[in-house]
């Protein structure tokens, strides 16, 4: 199979699929230098090769999850459901300036309409969502991102893949479930601590709690493809599948190899903000496809805006999960000075302004602890999740300010961190992998 790969709607580059683990993309000889599919593609004559199905800037755009259940029931029949088979369908519409479709084909599809504000009022349930889902797929939208929560199976649809979204041109709509409730409002909380900290997606999160829509950074004021944009998956030869399986000194290198030099401090400053940011906010879920690159030209890269910011603590099976990217060969949330010297040594931010970070996510977090409270009196049945993101908060903002990380002293976290009753301990899961649940208890 053959795709024309295009960038901002021009033909730049063809990508054959040769055998079953084998890809080639050639730049078409008119191709400029600002055409560049990847970073790590720059535009030349001579063909990149992969031995893997998709390049992975490509693989970086796949369906997962519910969407990919969707994609192979409504098209598997006509095109198959190989990687090359599904890019063609929902190729059209990529986050990023990139588009891939057959050879001479049309690109301006356009995508079906979400009225938003419907969806900030509306009915949010699974049924509906999933609905909405189906909708947009057999339009040709992509984009399911299950990200860590993809563990275990259930028989409901969209509870199956506990976490999906579904992009549109100027939004992504993310919806929550019954593993996971209010997740929606959980991210919108935990983006609004960010956004008081550096660049941040801008969030609105629906009336019952349940639904969160996230505006593009990714295109211009009319929702037209405008920056390249890369994932660190991307970036580092990875497959999606593999988001964790990287650390912090290999996306250090990563912005040393692709960002300008007068660019890189501030880059570094970002990225410190958002490592310590994963403390405070007990993230388990920071991984290569939640951080990435913007650009037009080489010239310009910078890093993305903050998103998919969330407190994982406060669910059962993921109240003991460790930090998703390592540094210095491992993953806890009590790094000790480790974390500051990494930071010093890796990204050039020195002790000094490390305090004024962590100074000021302190007060991010105090500032936003209102905001908990008052979706807590909002929503009865997020009670117990937003005691659970104050403790958690809590938990972090003081374990980086105690004397065996930065020493900062004491948090006035202010009333809202005070003042409920503990919830309810969250359960584990006890089952063995297996082990039949039919065999008798011993």
């Amino acid at each position: 199979m053959k795709l024309a790969v295009s960038v901002l709607g021009r033909e730049v580059a063809l990508l054959e699929q040769q055998g079953d683990f084998r890809s080639v993309l050639a730049y078409h000889p008119h191709a400029a230098v600002d055409d560049l599919v990847s970073l790590t593609m720059p535009v030349r004559t001579e063909s990149y090769v992969w031995d893997d199905q998709l390049p992975p800037v490509l693989q970086m755009n796949l369906p997962e999850g519910y969407l990919l259940q969707v994609l192979q029931e409504q098209f598997g029949p006509h095109v198959g459901a190989s990687p090359v088979a599904l890019l063609s369908v929902i190729g059209r519409n990529m986050v990023g300036r990139l588009q891939v479709a057959a050879p001479g084909a049309t690109l301006d599809e356009p995508a079906r309409p979400v009225e938003v504000a419907d969806l900030l009022r509306g009915d949010n349930s699974e049924e509906a969502f999933a609905e909405l889902v189906r909708q947009h797929a057999t339009s040709g939208v992509s984009g399911v991102v299950p990200k860590f929560l993809d563990a275990q199976q259930e028989a409901a649809p969209l509870a199956a893949h506990r976490k999906a979204s579904v992009v549109t041109r100027r939004h992504i709509i993310k919806g929550s479930s019954r593993q996971l409730p209010f997740v929606a409002l959980n991210e919108h909380l935990c983006m609004q601590v960010a956004a008081r900290l550096l660049p941040t997606a801008r969030t609105e999160v629906s009336d019952d709690g349940q639904a969160l829509v996230v505006h593009r950074f990714d295109v211009d004021e009319q929702g037209q493809p405008h920056w390249g944009m890369e994932d660190f998956c991307a970036l580092l030869g990875l497959r999606p599948a593999a988001k964790y399986d990287t650390t912090w000194e290999r996306i250090a290198k990563a912005v040393r190899d692709h960002i300008p030099g007068e660019r890189r401090l501030a880059t570094f400053r970002q990225l410190a903000t958002l490592l310590l940011l994963t403390y405070a906010l007990r993230n388990a879920d920071c991984h290569a496809k939640n951080l990435a690159l913007l650009y037009t030209s080489r010239a310009d890269v910078h890093l993305s805006p903050a998103y998919d910011l969330l407190t994982t603590k406060v669910y059962a099976g993921f109240q003991h999960n460790p930090p998703g990217i390592e540094f210095m060969g491992k993953k806890t949330w009590t790094p000790g000075k480790n974390l500051q010297r990494f930071i010093a040594a890796n990204f050039g931010i020195q002790p000094k302004e490390q305090l004024q970070i962590v100074e000021a996510i302190s007060d991010a977090v105090a500032g936003v602890g209102p905001l908990v409270r008052q979706a807590m009196a909002d929503h009865p049945a997020f009670n117990d999740i937003g005691k659970r993101m104050l403790m958690a908060w809590a938990e972090g903002v003081e374990g980086l300010r105690e004397p065996r990380s930065y020493a900062v002293g004491e948090w006035k976290s202010g009333a809202a961190f005070e003042g409920f009753s503990a919830p309810p301990k969250l359960g584990t899961n006890a089952s063995k992998i297996g082990r039949s649940p039919l065999l008798g208890k011993r």
